[in-house]
Order: structure tokens, then sequence, then C-alpha cells
């Protein structure tokens, strides 16, 4: 693989965005809209996400799509209003967030992978520069999340308290569902259902171990019905975080 790195150019031009889930945690509300046309404000969720792509560069968008496809693709048409070309790679059954990308033809040698239902202000032109300067395998955007337990935590040690903690908060760095791939990483997915941690793990094996690229702005999972309740709230009144 360390080979085929060195082949880079100076941008990435093509990004690849997942936006073929049912959106369980969101239902009963997406059994009428699939999450990336979810509003954020007045707009659906993935339209922000393709103007900021185009705005960094980006000219081919090809969308993983699969529940609800078609209403998808009347809604996006073929991506001139948004300053780029989309192109449709249609799952007729679900394989995972990292499998989709084995079957898509004619990829660059860099691209960008996205989830569909995210609204954040990475700065993308950046994250792409850095992917190409690590010459890595894969670059993971990363952010800091804090987690509230909302119980006392115990731990224990023979039926009897060592230490007791009121609703602890733990903090993670955790994936924005955002990635720069160097086409070789194909080779590692297998048939069939694969997901992205799995090839996370895989590459780690290998010892071509994924760079990150830390991020502290503004990032929201749509998926969560709490983020997207702030989200869109934030959009409404600064929408020029976004554009």
């Amino acid at each position: 693989m360390k080979n085929g790195l060195n082949k880079t150019s100076n941008k990435i031009k093509q990004a690849v965005i997942l936006a073929g889930g049912k959106g369980k945690r969101l239902q009963p509300y997406t059994k009428i809209l699939p999450k990336p046309l979810f509003p954020v404000g007045d707009q659906p969720i993935i339209e922000i996400l393709l103007r900021q792509l185009a705005k960094a560069g980006i000219k081919e968008a090809i969308l993983a799509v699969g529940y609800q496809a078609e209403l998808i693709k009347i809604i996006l048409g073929n991506g001139s209003q948004f300053g780029l070309k989309i192109r449709y790679v249609l799952e007729k059954s679900p394989l995972g967030t990292a499998a989709p990308i084995k079957k898509i033809k004619s990829l660059d040698q860099n691209f960008l992978v996205l989830n569909g239902d995210l609204l954040t202000d990475l700065p993308f032109a950046d994250f792409i520069k850095a992917h190409l300067d690590a010459k890595a395998p894969a670059t993971v955007a990363a952010f800091k999340r804090s987690v509230k337990v909302d119980f006392g935590v115990i731990s224990a040690e023979a039926d009897k308290i060592i230490k007791y903690y009121e609703k602890p908060i733990h903090r993670y760095l955790v994936s924005m569902g955002i990635y720069a791939f160097n086409r070789d990483i194909i080779k590692l997915i297998p048939n069939g259902k694969f997901d992205f941690p799995d090839l996370v793990n895989k590459l780690i094996k290998t010892g071509e171990n994924p760079s990150i690229y830390p991020y502290n702005g503004r990032w929201f999972d749509i998926g969560r019905p709490e983020d997207w309740e702030e989200a869109d709230k934030l959009f409404q009144r600064k929408p020029e975080f976004f554009l």
C-alpha cells in the first residue's frame, strides 16, 4: 500500500456521500423523509453539505443511496445547482458504511467519504490538505465529545464499593463521519457487509495507521434527535457559520 500513497495530486475533487440509511433513530420522521433530506433551517442538510464541498473544490459527489433513493434523486438532480456533478450508486441491500466504496467505479487516487446527515463548519479544504500532506492511507476527522452519565457509577471488588462517581462526565475523541481515503484501501474491503470501524482496525493491524484531523469547531450528528434540534436552532440564528 505504501507505494500507492505517493501517487497523490495536490487536490481532492471527489466525495462519496453515504445517503442510504433508514435513520431508525429518527423514526417515525424517517418514514416520510430520508435523513439527508431532513431540514436544518429552510434547507435539507445534504444541500448545505454539497455547497460546502463545492466551495472546497469538490467537482463530483457520488451518492450511495438506498432507502427512498428516488426521492433523493428528484430533490438533488444532477448537482448543477450546487456547482458540482452528482452521480448515484444504488445499494440494493444494506452493506454497512465501508462496503459501498468497493462498488464505486472510477474513484480518484484520493477522495472524501462523508455521512450525508451531518452539519459542521469544518474547513474541508484544510482537511484535504492535511490528508495529502500526511500521505496516510486514511485520515479521520475527530471531535472531542462529552458524554454525561445520569446515574451514580459504582466500582466494586468482592461485593464492596471501592469508588463512587456521581453522574460522571466522560470525554472521548469521536469520529465525525468525515474521512479522506487513498484508493489503495479498497483492497482491504471484502465482499459483503463491512463498516468503517472494521476498515480502520484492519489498517491498524497492517501497520498503516490512519491519521486524525482534530477539530473543535461545530459538528452535529443529525441522526441524533437532540443534535438535530440544536443544529436547526443554530442554523436559523447563524446560517453564515455553515455557508
